[in-house]
């Protein structure tokens, strides 16, 4: 099949319009009769109005007895009254309250002369601590509007009300059919070439959420008539129809054309950054989504699409998220033309907001997981500038964020275990990391992004690590450097080392492939020092250029091939499996500014990575020594 063009790139609101404004598209009047009992959740389809009166009879509300308060008005201190046994009647909580009684006295207010008589010395007022029949709900009342979701109150509502079973919107059946060659069902040990198949679980989840019920199709193959045969039989039996990619404008794109084929495709193509190759269309009067592959791109567009026709089939308002205005102080750049949703990490320091953008790319799922919220770049901006405010949707509850002490610096797996460690401990405060490298982290403490920097900057002049970068940084600030672990930096390579490699020498002239470290990052200052030492050039290496973020993203481009080694830490190396040459010991510190040290979050820190727990977990990960964990290297 030959490629095909977009059929025309649409804003997201054109977009939003054409397709859930399309006749009868979300008009929906299924029903479901069900218990009051299993209602939870689900969204009234009449409105409700009580049966019974509750209470339905009129009822002591103290424990006593029950009187004619024309029997006791007399009654005072001085001149206590006394009542027989015709005058009053005892009483427990939730009794019925006799014909002809009309108030009660609390049994702590009374004195009981014998077993017929008792005596008082307070007056009681008609109807004194009795409830009356249809105080709370009068049978005939409106208990639910129609369209209400349904929460734990409102079950105890209607059935004081004597409500057994109501009339509910049926959840709309959403079909998902994940599409593609490469894709499997998930499984621990993939073979090379395949993915797993996490997008359609995802989506059955977000249905779930959003009101629907969702039913999962199997895998089926990229081939046209297959998947058209599919696509039919999943209208017959949905109300409407999501595909889990093939929305594009490849050759083994073919959804949008069978849309055409077998019904009317409304919109394929939205100015919206991840998310564009979406394809929207109706076959036989119902919806159906054409959903991009990569995961970012399908959950912008289930967001914009399928949630908001949930909303709609249900007559439930659709609520936009929470928003805060936030403020950047470095430049994010963004193509003209496109609304590109930018995920963001939010750091709230004095009650002022930063946003902190993650990975930008498509597919990279765990944006969304480290996300606390998304920032939407106007299609006619070029990118936000330092110090320019912007709403950001929350993804978390803003006290959430303001619980979380964020970690911005060099790359290190006991971040993690800290982080697992502290949510133990205290499940309100969260530890919140984004690995820019040990200079982007000091970068990030002097623009207020960071509360923590990771930090292993060696000083080719002195050998000392660290301190000399935040004097030359943060010159202005007190920061107090406590040491988190020393560790091993050495090669990775593949597991027996099949090249025959012992240190940095063999690097050059080889043939043999590297991948590096960013730019500004503690491992790539140690390589570049290591270099010169040796009398080696950058530029003998091949892939110095090749750059990622992380250690286990170095260990993880030898293992699958991409390079033959990589400098890292020992414990990248241990957790895939790979050799490792050792190079250098390195000690990795945390510079926290002093103005921080006195939040509750940051005591937590300081007072877990000094306890024996902690150590003894970093150091079966391998290639550790806590030997000064928890130290105070400078404060100054």
């Amino acid at each position: 099949m030959q490629r095909r063009r977009y059929l025309k790139k649409l804003s997201l609101e054109e977009a939003q319009r054409i397709f859930l404004d399309y006749p009868n598209i979300s008009r929906y009047d299924k029903i479901d009769e069900i218990s009051t009992l299993n209602s939870l959740g689900r969204i009234t389809a009449e409105p409700i109005f009580a049966i019974v009166s509750s209470p339905h009879y009129h009822c002591s509300a103290m424990d006593g007895v029950a009187v004619r308060a024309d029997d006791t008005f007399s009654a005072s201190t001085a001149n206590p009254v006394r009542l027989g046994k015709d005058q009053f009647c005892i009483v427990d909580t939730g009794d019925p309250i006799p014909s002809d009684f009309n108030a009660v006295i609390m049994i702590e207010d009374i004195v009981e002369i014998d077993e017929d008589t008792i005596e008082i010395i307070d007056p009681a007022v008609p109807w004194q601590h009795i409830r009356m029949a249809g105080e709370d709900i009068v049978a005939t009342e409106l208990i639910l509007t129609r369209g209400h979701k349904i929460r734990p109150i409102d079950i105890a509502a209607m059935l004081s009300a004597g409500i057994t079973s109501l009339k509910v919107k049926k959840k709309p059946i959403v079909a998902v059919i994940p599409t593609g060659d490469e894709i499997i069902e998930p499984c621990s040990n993939p073979e090379q070439g395949k993915i797993i198949d996490s997008n359609s679980y995802m989506l059955t989840a977000m249905i779930t959420e959003w009101g629907g019920e969702p039913k999962r199709w199997s895998i089926i193959e990229d081939n046209y008539e297959k998947i058209k045969s599919v696509i039919l039989q999943a209208i017959n039996e949905s109300d409407i129809v999501l595909t889990s990619a093939g929305s594009s404008a490849g050759r083994e794109d073919f959804i949008p054309p069978i849309i055409e084929e077998i019904g009317e495709l409304l919109v394929h193509g939205i100015s919206i950054s991840p998310g564009k190759p979406t394809a929207l269309g109706v076959i036989n009067g119902k919806p159906i989504i054409g959903l991009p592959g990569y995961p970012v791109s399908m959950a912008v567009s289930a967001e914009a699409f399928l949630k908001s026709l949930l909303s709609k089939m249900l007559g439930i308002a659709n609520i936009p998220p929470a928003k805060i205005k936030s403020s950047v102080s470095r430049k994010i750049a963004s193509k003209l033309g496109d609304k590109e949703f930018v995920r963001v990490k939010l750091i709230n320091i004095n009650d002022n907001w930063t946003a902190v953008p993650l990975a930008r790319g498509a597919s990279v799922l765990n944006s969304l997981v480290r996300a606390d919220g998304i920032m939407k770049i106007p299609e006619n901006s070029e990118g936000i500038v330092p110090g320019e405010f912007i709403e950001v949707e929350l993804m978390k509850t803003p006290d959430e964020i303001k619980n979380s002490i964020v970690i911005i610096g060099s790359h290190d797996l006991t971040l993690d275990i800290l982080a697992d460690e502290i949510k133990a401990i205290n499940p309100y405060i969260n530890i919140s990391s984004a690995h820019v490298g040990s200079l982007g982290g000091l970068m990030a403490l002097k623009r207020n992004e960071a509360h923590i920097a990771g930090t292993h900057l060696l000083d080719e002049e002195t050998g000392e690590y660290n301190i000399s970068y935040i004097r030359k940084i943060l010159p202005d600030r007190k920061i107090a450097l406590i040491n988190l672990v020393y560790r091993q930096q050495g090669l990775i390579v593949a597991k027996g080392n099949p090249k025959g490699i012992k240190g940095l020498n063999d690097l050059v002239g080889k043939g043999l492939s590297y991948c590096n470290r960013q730019r500004g990052s503690g491992t790539r200052i140690l390589l570049d020092y290591e270099l010169k030492k040796l009398g080696l050039s950058p530029d003998d290496i091949i892939g110095y250029d090749r750059e990622v973020y992380t250690h286990m993203a170095v260990a993880s481009a030898v293992a699958t091939g991409i390079a033959d080694a990589g400098l890292g830490i020992f414990a990248s190396a241990k957790a895939l499996n790979m050799d490792f040459i050792p190079i250098a010991e390195e000690r990795y510190d945390l510079a926290i500014p002093e103005e921080f040290l006195s939040l509750d979050g940051i005591k937590i820190i300081l007072k877990t990575i000094s306890s024996d727990k902690f150590k003894s977990v970093v150091q079966s990960l391998g290639g550790y020594d806590t030997r000064d964990t928890g130290k105070i290297i400078m404060f100054a």
